[in-house]
């Protein structure tokens, strides 16, 4: 993507007025804005009437200190731009806006908990490519205005009036605070108003991802067999056809409540379940009395029901694979990373947040317990699994999704299969982060947003 970068400057208010501009001559040139002419100056949603002064030698916009505060620009940074002559309006930014769950202003340092350093390094990674980004939660969108009190870093975080956002990523953890009334009335003004582009627009649950693949036959051979949970009939039917099956919320994430189901030799079932402190194994002498132990969890949580797998395993404990997959800076899909997740001790399940360890597919692979045949075309063949599934989830859901969490396995054959896809991969602080390097992932958010907005 071909960009061009001002640096932009601020002077004293006596010097310039809001409706003033001082403009380098070379960039006028590059740009082709005529001089001394009135044009518009677009960054985000706002919008201000300005007469241009060419100044000779220079490339720098230096404006007002009263304009840059109506746009949270610092004093000295470097803005993308683009003039369209036709509606004679030089666009700056892109601006874009975070919607995170909440904000801790108490406390600084983690000002937005566990995602407060991946904020920072998002905002390094829109300085280095010219556009400017702030983070707001949904008490900001309680008040109606053509503005937004977010939050911007410049050696400390800094709360302001902002304008609304040329794009918005929705980084919302809560399926409540999303279905808000205040920010779903916000996000569909904002899109017909200003043209906003608003990604990840809303949370995924497991059935509904499935059931939207099944549509494509080149997608089934990665389906496991799965079905809406409702009741013992289909249990029965699933255990019948399995060794193992899968119980899952619909709505869960970390691991969170996830039951197995298997067979035991004697004829009994044995369940196990996700908790705190590792699994909790329990035998019961019938499907029937199972049922009847996990049937009350049945009655306030929605859940899927999947076939089991003889996932890859490494030293014993199963093994699946994290994808990211992203869209790049010319609105196409790739893979931004694969990392192995092998399961904790005492846990069935590969969350972090469970126990579980990280590797990369090449050691996980290399490692394992799959034949040599197997191994070989893994490595080809996952990016082009995960490509296969963003691309059906955006063909087949009715909604906007710049970037997917694909959680693959490979079982013992090294078949590949879909276990789950989050619309709100993970950004906390337990991944690797570097003051002084930006991550591959970071750096594609911002050339998304860029490309989305034009600039």
């Amino acid at each position: 993507m071909s960009q061009y970068k001002i640096p932009v400057q601020t002077v004293h208010t006596g010097i310039l007025q809001d409706n003033t501009v001082m403009l380098g001559e070379r960039s006028m040139k590059k740009l082709k804005i005529p001089a001394h002419s009135t044009i518009q100056l677009a960054f985000g949603s706002l919008r201000q009437e300005v007469t241009v002064i060419p100044v000779p030698k220079s490339d720098s916009l230096r404006v007002s200190e009263g304009l840059a505060s109506r746009t949270g620009w610092k004093r000295r940074q470097s803005l993308g731009a683009s003039y369209s002559s036709g509606s004679r309006t030089l666009r700056l930014g892109p601006l874009i806006g975070v919607l995170v769950s909440r904000d801790h202003p108490d406390n600084p340092d983690r000002l937005f908990g566990q995602i407060t350093l991946f904020c920072r390094e998002l905002t390094n990674a829109c300085r280095a490519q010219g556009a400017c980004v702030y983070f707001f939660t949904p008490e900001a969108l309680e008040m109606r205005s053509s503005s937004i009190q977010g939050w911007v870093y410049d050696e400390g975080w800094r709360k302001q009036s902002l304008p609304v956002a040329d794009v918005i990523n929705n980084r919302l953890t809560s399926r409540k605070a999303e279905n808000k009334t205040s920010v779903q009335h916000f996000l569909a003004e904002v899109k017909s108003r200003y043209g906003t582009h608003f990604f990840n627009e809303k949370f995924l649950d497991k059935t509904e991802v499935f059931e939207a693949l099944a549509q494509d036959a080149a997608l089934q051979r990665y389906l496991p067999e799965s079905h809406a949970f409702s009741g013992f009939a289909v249990l029965k039917k699933m255990c019948s056809h399995y060794p193992s099956v899968f119980l899952k919320p619909v709505r869960g994430s970390l691991g969170k409540g996830i039951l197995r189901i298997s067979r035991e030799d004697g004829g009994g079932y044995r369940l196990l379940s996700t908790t705190q402190l590792g699994t909790r194994k329990q035998s019961f002498p019938s499907l029937t009395k199972l049922f009847q132990a996990v049937a009350p969890k049945m009655k306030s949580t929605r859940y899927q029901i999947q076939q089991g797998l003889p996932l890859m395993e490494l030293g014993r404990r199963p093994v699946d694979f994290r994808a990211l997959v992203q869209k790049n800076g010319t609105g196409k899909w790739g893979v931004t990373s694969i990392v192995a997740r092998t399961a904790g001790s005492n846990h069935f399940v590969s969350n972090l947040a469970r126990g579980g360890s990280l590797s990369t597919v090449k050691e996980a692979v290399g490692k394992s317990n799959l034949s040599p045949g197997a191994k070989e075309s893994v490595q080809i063949q996952l990016p082009k699994a995960a490509l296969a599934i963003a691309r059906g989830v955006e063909t087949y859901i009715p909604a906007h999704f710049g970037e997917l969490g694909i959680d693959i396995a490979l079982d013992q054959s090294g078949r590949i299969w879909l276990l789950e896809v989050n619309s709100k991969p993970s950004k906390n602080d337990n991944t690797p982060l570097n003051d002084q390097k930006i991550r591959p992932s970071v750096k594609q958010m911002v050339l998304y947003c860029r490309y989305l907005a034009g600039l």
